[in-house]
């Protein structure tokens, strides 16, 4: 029962990614390459797909708004079977049509 919550609890969020995520959104990776973001995003949120995480903890996190746009940076901390991982986010939101989506930000480890 316990694995169907925690699949269920992914698929929402994966839903959540989707939605609050722009078509032509750019990231910026850890090795420094630009990519189109919202696949490889959502794909990463799917049941089975990715790693599996059983804690996350966001610290540090600093919002700068600018109206129709808003900066967000965080540490994220990853802890699963195969260790844990510590990450730097900036992500770049922008209203548009009374919705919120990101359209750009970066990965650092």
């Amino acid at each position: 029962m316990a694995e169907t919550l925690a699949e269920d609890a992914i698929r929402m969020w994966g839903r959540v990614v989707s939605a609050g995520t722009a078509d032509d959104a750019i990231l910026v990776g850890p090795d420094g390459r630009p990519f189109f973001a919202k696949e490889k995003v959502v794909e990463a949120h799917r049941p089975g797909k990715g790693p599996k995480f059983t804690r996350v903890d966001i610290a540090d996190m600093q919002i700068v708004d600018h109206d129709t746009v808003a900066v967000v940076t965080c540490t994220g901390t990853f802890e699963g079977p195969h260790g844990t991982l510590s990450l730097k986010f900036l992500r770049v939101w922008m209203r548009k049509n009374a919705r919120w989506r990101i359209i750009a930000g970066s990965i650092a480890q």
